[in-house]
């Protein structure tokens, strides 16, 4: 294959390993008789204290090699005692509070970790569980928003009214923006509480070599760097002790960001106790009840506007769902927050949220992150404001915009990332009118009538939204260049599906001049690249594309040097051309890489006929030492990126659908999609993280919901009771048109796509029936029997 790749739609590298079964999970390493499989105890309770925990029917089991309650955890390390760690600290989240490893004194939902065996295997782990015997005190659960705003009872009894946070922002005086306003409008809106379930729960595997002093960890995340600094701190570690790597991920979407889970220090202090492999597999309810979950919000906007549908005044309040731990802090609502105001330009803005305590699984970023339910609060309020103004939905999204020679547009805001929320470049009327062209919005009107006389209802709905992509701190990169020709490229971040070792080797080999067959990318592991954030927020292109892309220019320039003296020719007259130096004009005058990568090492011993050429009396000026000053050996690049800001992609979707007259069945007919994340690098690749977002919108918006009883309970923890859209629910094609607004903040003019399919969607599908039906929609998701009660309410 030849170079110049960057927006060729490269065949994904990595599939053919996985369409014939040899990916590589957690639960495929060491997965041999020697390794001592862990089970935790969970609590069946969303609220108690445990009075007593007897061990005594589970000690003397044969096969069991440990034991643990909360009380064993000092003793191995003091820190292991302690609560988990509050990962992102917030000033505004004043009541913040992180669970144990396993519980100490109190629980505070179904399916925290209680106690955690490890057996010879799975089998002899669990029955170990069901010896333990736990005396508890059941206190009242506090399940779903209206009953912890209400605080009759509270979930932490040191944390007034359940309120773990309160936060606000504003661009200036918006009671007074809503005064003067000619018109005003006020909306209640619900989103429910759903969760990731990617097909691979959490895993983690542990070996501790006693003879090198190391520990070696193979986890399911999102974040390798991130678990190896926290098992170090948590084990008393030096971080140079522990190797993590991650290998294949079956899925993401967030729910792995999260760390550390308690396995995941819980498995490696096993492994170094024993002396032994030790392995977790999560199985599918434990998913369910102990990892997490996200999107509960219930909102309050007011709105005012101008006869032209312009916004004077926005002021929102929401109150924000995060369950019983606060872990990864206020990350979900101040995206909710900020990210609300989607491509338009409010005169003022305000917005105060309360992120709030129940007694449900503990709520951190899920594909979207607080985005979806940002959107659905600002695309149903300009649905509002068309209908009240009888202007289409269009028109007054249009007069809202801002215009593409504003930018770069400050909002006024502070973002996720302590940043200002300043947009970089955008142009938002042109996706506008790429989708009304794509959805066919002006014939609309026509096919609803010729459908009508089919007996037919259909509605259509679109929305738009602005994603914030790419946050820092910083990625990095390191090339390296083999003796062979091949290129090893390795980056911190992790993959889940993303098709890193695709994109990744297109960068490289534009950059180097060399054949993408020859660049193997390597992600996730520790030993590789030590320094690194983590995959989420859209940010692997922008971020570690990057930093791999400055890499290999890094690697590029040391090669033309040494070519450059080597052929004693001017650095200028050099190119690179299917992994060859040559001289341009002259290609007879030439030096493969493998070649100058020998010569970048300067050796005393020779190991075969290639390395003669690098040896002390084949090479070097005797004057000068063999690595200069400012050097150093192998022909190599290594670099970091670390963007001032966050980069803005945006998009815009519309969607036809059909109500059943009878059923209240919901089917979507047509869906579009235009997407603004700048330069392309597989266009490919980026359709199919559009195609696998809208299904997971489709999801959010008419099946997935966490269905919690009054106890806390969760009702339908198995893939029999939640439901989770097929292919038929999907629609047939998704069209998708793009739009390249170059960001100016990164080398490679990108921006983020991997959330960009699933922000809009429940803010398109209730628009697009809120038009068939007549009547508000005003909460998701919706099921057929919500349709139909809305239905009957709105008869009577």
């Amino acid at each position: 294959m030849t170079t110049k790749l960057m927006g060729q739609k490269v065949q994904r590298t990595e599939d053919q390993r996985f369409l014939r079964g040899q990916g590589r999970y957690v639960d495929d390493v060491h997965a041999d008789p020697s390794t001592l499989h862990a089970a935790v105890l969970r609590s069946p309770h969303a609220h108690a204290r445990i009075v007593d925990i007897d061990m005594s029917d589970v000690l003397d089991v044969e096969g069991v090699h440990l034991v643990w309650t909360h009380e064993d955890l000092g003793s191995l390390s003091p820190e292991l005692a302690e609560p988990l760690p509050l990962l992102i600290p917030h000033p505004d989240l004043t009541q913040g509070r992180t669970q144990y490893a396993l519980a100490r004194e109190e629980v505070n939902y179904v399916g925290e970790a209680v106690a955690f065996v490890v057996a010879e295997d799975r089998y002899i782990a669990e029955d170990a569980l069901d010896r333990i015997k736990v005396t508890w005190e059941v206190l009242p659960a506090v399940v779903g928003i209206e009953a912890s705003r209400a605080a009759e009872h509270l979930v932490h009894e040191d944390v007034p009214d359940n309120v773990g946070a309160r936060s606000e922002q504003n661009t200036g005086d918006v009671e007074a923006a809503l005064a003067r306003a000619p018109h005003r409008l006020q909306l209640e809106l619900d989103i429910e509480r759903s969760a990731c379930t990617p097909l691979e729960g959490r895993g983690t595997v542990a070996r501790w070599d006693a003879d090198t002093n190391r520990l070696q960890v193979w986890t399911s995340t999102q974040t390798s760097t991130g678990v190896r600094a926290a098992i170090a701190v948590k084990l008393g570690l030096d971080l140079g002790q522990v190797d993590v790597i991650t290998p294949d991920v079956g899925g993401g979407f967030g729910v792995k960001v999260m760390h550390p889970w308690p396995e995941e220090l819980l498995v490696p202090a096993a492994a170094r106790l024993l002396g032994r492999t030790v392995k977790f597999t999560e199985d599918r309810r434990e998913h369910f009840i102990s990892s997490a979950h996200e999107r509960g919000q219930v909102q309050h906007i007011d709105v005012g506007f101008d006869d032209e549908g312009r916004i004077v005044g926005l002021d929102v309040m929401f109150w924000h769902d995060h369950g019983a731990y606060t872990p990864y802090g206020l990350i979900v609502p101040i995206i909710t927050s900020t990210q609300l105001l989607g491509p338009y330009k409010p005169e003022v803005y305000r917005v105060v949220f309360e992120s709030i305590y129940t007694n449900t699984v503990i709520v951190t970023p899920y594909r979207g992150a607080g985005r979806p339910q940002g959107c659905f609060a600002m695309e149903r309020t300009m649905d509002k404001i068309a209908a009240y103004l009888g202007k289409d939905r269009t028109e007054v999204r249009a007069a809202n915009f801002i215009q593409p020679d504003e930018f770069p547009f400050d909002q006024g805001l502070i973002f996720q990332d302590g940043r200002e929320l300043e947009y970089d470049s955008g142009d938002y009327p042109a996706s506008l009118e790429k989708l009304k062209k794509l959805i066919g919005w002006e014939e609309f009107p026509a096919l609803r009538e010729e459908l009508a006389a089919q007996g037919r209802t259909v509605g259509i709905g679109l929305a738009c939204y602005v994603e914030g992509t790419g946050v820092g701190p910083y990625e990095g990169a390191h090339v390296h260049i083999e003796t062979s020709g091949k290129v090893k490229v390795a980056t911190g971040l992790t993959t889940q599906g993303q098709g890193h070792a695709t994109v990744f080797a297109q960068l490289v080999a534009d950059e180097l001049g060399v054949r993408f067959e020859d660049v193997e990318v390597v992600t996730g592991d520790t030993r590789r690249m030590p320094y690194a954030v983590g995959t989420f927020a859209s940010r692997a292109a922008v971020m570690s594309g990057s930093a791999i892309h400055l890499a290999a220019k890094r690697a590029k320039e040391k090669a033309l040097r040494i070519a450059s003296d080597a052929l004693e020719v001017d650095e200028a007259d050099l190119e690179i051309v299917e992994g060859v130096v040559r001289v341009k004009g002259s290609p007879e005058s030439r030096l493969d890489l493998g070649t100058i990568a020998v010569l970048s090492n300067p050796l005393r011993y020779a190991f075969d006929e290639a390395s003669k050429a690098a040896t002390q009396f084949a090479v070097g000026d005797p004057g000068k030492p063999p690595v200069a000053e400012d050097d150093e050996p192998g022909l190599e690049g290594k670099d970091f990126y670390s963007p001032q800001r966050a980069t803005f992609a945006s998009g815009m979707h519309a969607a036809i659908v059909e109500t059943d007259p009878d059923t209240a069945e919901v089917t979507i007919l047509k869906y579009a999609v235009v997407h603004d994340c700048g330069h392309l690098i597989n266009p490919m690749i980026v359709e199919g993280q559009i195609h696998g977002g809208v299904a997971q919108g489709i999801g959010g918006a008419l099946y997935e919901r966490m269905a919690y009883d009054p106890s806390g309970q969760l009702l339908n923890a198995s893939f029999m009771d939640f439901l989770m859209p097929y292919v038929t629910e999907i629609p047939d094609g998704i069209d998708i048109d793009h739009l390249e607004t170059p960001s100016p903040l990164n080398p490679l003019g990108i921006k983020g796509a991997g959330e960009a399919g699933v922000i809009p969607v429940s803010a398109v599908v209730a628009a697009a029936i809120e038009d068939a039906e007549g009547f508000p929609i005003t909460a998701m998701p919706i099921s057929p029997s919500d349709l139909h009660t809305l239905r009957q309410e709105h008869t009577s």
